[in-house]
């Protein structure tokens, strides 16, 4: 799939083209951009511009947005550096000067809470209303009696329900990251980790302890153990931290990209009596996340 930034793309004729901030790429976005060959989408998240103190932590970053959404066959992504100066563009200008005259759209898809120009003056039945194109509205899409929202799965997240988040996500929730020093306190232990420092700017699931799947450019779905908190067992200083425990593995990723995907929640973060108390758990949690590797490969 071709990524383009706005100012750059190359008109093309009939165009069908899906719009919206697509945070997640979640079941409803994806209902949304079914059919489209085009996705047109914002970057950073238009919140973040308009009204700061609102800005959410996001679901995915710009490159695991586009991975997930050329996954669906969309042969472009075009990217609106969306900033104060956009902002200002009237609804009427969005639609003439980035869906009719930048994109050429000739089918438009959108959900039925998407919202556009200045002040979010534009909605669905403007473009409706507009025969240069077809629109199609779709509506919020439901599970379980439950609208899926990008909000409603950044709860999850936090909560770390993340097996229900990724089942609405369609996709497993992901994590990625450069792998940092810390102070090896898991090799004492016996269970040296891969050590992340959370981004500020993303979802992040809640402290306790959980069964993923680890990504580097070397290795492939490799189980692993994750500790997502401020480890209560030890005085350690530190603000929290992701330590990924990847099974059967011994080597050096220092300075590596570290991908992470989350299968589901094995327990909370607990304080320990004692340090062999502790690596007891671990164990447990080490055998817990090989059985549920197993398992999910099983119906992969």
């Amino acid at each position: 799939m071709k990524v383009t930034r706005l100012p750059d793309v190359q008109r093309r004729e009939g165009r069908s083209v899906a719009v919206g901030t697509f945070d997640g790429v979640h079941l409803g976005h994806r209902q949304v951009i079914a059919g489209s060959d085009t996705v047109l989408t914002f970057d950073p998240h238009p919140v973040s511009v308009v009204a700061p103190q609102h800005t959410p932590k996001l679901l995915t970053t710009p490159a695991r947005k586009a991975e997930l959404i050329a996954s669906l066959g969309v042969e472009e992504m075009v990217v609106i550096p969306f900033d104060a100066e956009f902002a200002k563009r009237s609804a009427d200008e969005f639609v003439q000067d980035v869906l009719v005259g930048a994109l050429d759209a000739k089918r438009v898809a959108i959900g039925e809470n998407f919202r556009f120009g200045h002040k979010a003056q534009g909605d669905p039945r403007l473009l409706a209303a507009d025969q240069r194109f077809s629109t199609t509205v779709h509506p919020l899409l439901e599970v379980d009696g439950e609208i899926v929202s990008s909000s409603h799965i950044r709860g999850l997240v936090l909560a770390g329900e993340l097996a229900e988040a990724t089942r609405l996500l369609g996709a497993p929730f992901q994590l990625c990251g450069e792998v940092t020093h810390g102070d090896e306190r898991g090799r004492e232990l016996g269970f040296p980790t891969a050590n992340l420092v959370p981004d500020e700017a993303l979802a992040c699931p809640g402290h306790g302890v959980y069964a993923c799947l680890a990504n580097t450019p070397s290795i492939t779905d490799r189980p692993a153990a994750v500790s997502i908190g401020v480890r209560p067992t030890f005085q350690t200083g530190r603000g929290e931290l992701i330590e990924a425990y990847l099974l059967d593995f011994d080597g050096d990723l220092y300075g590596q990209t570290l991908c992470l995907e989350f299968l589901t929640r094995l327990r909370g973060e607990r304080r320990f009596d004692t340090p062999e108390a502790l690596v007891e758990q671990m164990h447990l949690d080490v055998a817990q996340t090989r059985e549920l590797a197993v398992a999910h490969r099983a119906r992969a």
